[in-house]
């Protein structure tokens, strides 16, 4: 016996919603004296963090990236690239950075094809020094590019 009057009724905004979800937005944030300039394409799975990184709450600043990365590793791109180029550090952006690319080394354990680029100039050895840090820490796919 069929329940001809039973209707399952599909609900097109709970759809649409979910389509939304799905959909990333780039995530573009322009540099001040303190922050970086932020570029993340979701579409391409290219990433770029450059300028200066000197917040004086860098929670404030990286939690929101943090974040944002965390959804996009949920339908990522086919290989990510993270370019990172700033000229300065301070020790709380330092933290929260190496917050940042434990996520890459979170979804290199799963397979997923990540990898960073840690920019520096010629003879800035502090800079050099702390990609050094994260690149031993981390141990997946990191860069060093040196540049003049």
């Amino acid at each position: 016996m069929h329940n001809v009057g039973y209707y399952k009724q599909f609900n097109f905004s709970v759809l649409i919603s979910n389509i939304r979800n799905i959909v990333m937005n780039k995530l573009i944030i322009n540099k001040t004296q303190n922050t970086p300039s932020v570029k993340f394409d979701p579409e391409s799975g290219k990433f770029e963090l450059s300028g200066r990184s000197i917040p004086e709450n860098p929670g404030d600043f990286y939690d929101p990236l943090i974040k944002w990365l965390n959804k996009y590793f949920d339908n990522p791109a086919s290989k990510t690239i993270f370019n990172v180029n700033l000229e300065y550090v301070n020790s709380g952006s330092s933290k929260y950075l190496l917050s940042l690319f434990r996520v890459f080394k979170e979804k290199f354990k799963e397979s997923m094809n990540v990898q960073i680029n840690w920019y520096f100039e010629e003879d800035d050895e502090a800079i050099e020094s702390l990609g050094e840090h994260f690149r031993s820490t981390l141990q997946i796919p990191f860069n060093m590019v040196e540049y003049i």
